[in-house]
């Protein structure tokens, strides 16, 4: 009896684990879904949000795409229709193609014979469609049919700038976050510094969160929720590869003030060859007090914190800080780092400087979010992009490295010349200035006409 009663005890502590692990799994699930979605969802209008961002629907989206970025989707649209008939309209005669038949979905509007179409017809067929669009209306009607029916995933996406005008872009799964600014560069004529950076805002949240060169944009954005309001920003953030310009604030961190200046430029590309030029990478031994805020509570505690490669630790109360007393505060494989707004206000933060790391799919507030609060700026730099360091690890160093190939010397001199003529506006007031063949400093000096003509004469009074 006593090895049943204790095989009966394992399996209802099992039975219990699995319940509460079933509740902790349902409880996420209820915090990834937003207000108002329901099981019956429309098919079509979650069609649409796969499609664009930004936008109230698919239409909208395709009306503001230039006629040129139209153009070029619907051509990629129809190689992609032209690639794919041979697999639809081949039959598989004999049984000899190892090739899986398409699925009944694509082949119902396929005529049932076995004989092959007329030579040409389908050719022609394809060209007729080809031709037929020849408005803006017809095209983007056309582009919703082919959107449908497409594989690969595309989003068009409206970027705003801070000035409140916006660029429409089409955007598929295969491009970066750094061909996207390769793109906002050709049409923005901005300048290619290495500081231009697409942001991600959330204003339910209030955080920001500057995507990584080297991600592929439609995945985080495909995280976004079916009403979501996130923004999607080209913003220059100077500190976006400070990691790389002043290395020492990073991997000297202990050192005073007066010390960190005093190093030399020779000095920081050595930090940077020993750091990120060797086989592995080094992350910076941070370490320091930051404030937790507990779960549900505005209440915000002192713990001890220390930076892995892994993920950030913590001292548990009562421990030492040596490695085997060190508590596992989160791991960096599944979760982002956000900068936030005005959290003094909304939690009671002991100061603003404060960061977020969650899930990316979390969209709204939940239990499974981390925030931390650091006292002052510059420790919000040091543990931020200390953080970066050991998420993204080599990738950053490529990503600066291709960055700075874009910002080529002769571009850089054009930026200063445009920047010095359009002195007095805003940057985002020159980002739409006319890009000419020649410099910027000829097009500065522009000779007077001439003939210049005499001025009216005097009204005389009556």
């Amino acid at each position: 009896m006593l090895p049943c009663v204790k095989d009966r005890e394992k399996m209802d502590d099992i039975d219990a684990m699995f319940t509460h692990l079933l509740g902790e799994m349902d409880h996420l699930s209820q915090s990834l879904k937003t207000e108002g979605d329901s099981p019956e969802a429309d098919s079509a209008a979650q069609t649409e949000k796969t499609f664009s961002i930004g936008f109230n629907d698919l239409n909208e989206s395709l009306n503001e795409l230039e006629d040129n970025d139209l153009d070029a989707l619907m051509a990629d649209l129809e190689s992609k229709s032209a690639a794919q008939e041979p697999l639809t309209s081949e039959p598989n005669i004999g049984g000899t193609n190892d090739q899986t038949a398409p699925p009944a979905t694509t082949q119902k509007h396929e005529p049932a014979t076995a004989l092959p179409p007329p030579p040409g017809t389908d050719v022609s067929c394809r060209n007729m469609q080809m031709r037929e669009p020849q408005t803006k209306a017809e095209k983007i009607k056309l582009a919703l049919e082919k959107l449908k029916e497409a594989k690969m995933r595309k989003l068009i996406v409206k970027v705003l700038m801070s000035d409140g005008s916006s660029k429409t872009l089409m955007v598929d799964e295969r491009q970066s976050v750094r061909e996207v600014l390769d793109k906002l560069f050709e049409k923005t004529h901005c300048d290619c510094s290495t500081a231009w950076s697409l942001c991600e805002t959330n204003p339910e949240l209030l955080i920001e969160r500057t995507f990584e060169d080297h991600e592929h944009l439609v995945e985080p954005l495909s995280a976004w929720t079916r009403y979501s309001e996130n923004k999607v920003y080209f913003l220059p953030r100077p500190q976006k590869y400070v990691m790389f310009t002043d290395p020492q604030i990073f991997y000297m961190w202990k050192k005073d003030k007066a010390a960190l200046n005093a190093i030399n430029q020779q000095a920081k590309d050595l930090l940077v060859k020993e750091n990120f030029g060797g086989s592995t990478l080094i992350v910076p031994d941070l370490e320091g007090t930051l404030y937790l805020k507990e779960d549900g509570k505005k209440v915000w505690k002192p713990r001890y914190f220390v930076l892995r490669a892994s993920g950030i630790y913590f001292v548990p109360k009562g421990k030492t800080k040596s490695s085997t007393d060190l508590a596992c505060f989160v791991h960096f494989e599944k979760i982002n780092i956000y900068m936030t707004k005005n959290y003094k206000q909304k939690y009671r933060a002991p100061t603003n400087f404060c960061f977020m790391l969650k899930h990316p799919c979390i969209q709204k507030d939940s239990p499974y979010i981390k925030l931390l609060c650091c006292d002052d700026e510059k420790t919000l730099v040091l543990w931020v992009n200390s953080i970066r360091i050991a998420k993204y690890g080599t990738a950053l160093y490529k990503n600066y490295q291709a960055a700075m190939k874009r910002a080529s010397p002769t571009k850089t001199l054009q930026s200063a010349a445009y920047k010095e003529k359009s002195s007095g506006h805003t940057p985002e007031a020159g980002l739409s200035a006319p890009k000419t063949a020649n410099h910027t400093e000829d097009y500065e000096y522009e000779p007077p006409p001439d003939f210049i003509p005499p001025p009216p004469p005097e009204r005389t009074s009556f």
